[in-house]
């Protein structure tokens, strides 16, 4: 069986490493309600719907 004749350096075990360690960017998707960005899978920030219905009451633009 084949042994290492030298201790691998940190810095290769790192940039082995590196390719499945980095952040993933946010799923971001238009809310269908509103058209706003939100995250997928949450209820939206500016309307508060989520799924067709709305979880969160939000307060009326007074005018």
């Amino acid at each position: 069986m084949a042994v290492p004749k030298k201790r691998q350096s940190n810095s290769r075990s790192a940039k082995r490493r590196a390719n499945h360690d980095r952040v993933e960017p946010a799923n971001v998707a238009a809310c269908p309600s509103c058209g706003e960005p939100r995250l997928a899978h949450r209820v939206c920030p500016s309307c508060g719907k989520y799924g067709g219905r709305e979880i969160i009451a939000q307060a009326e633009a007074e005018a």
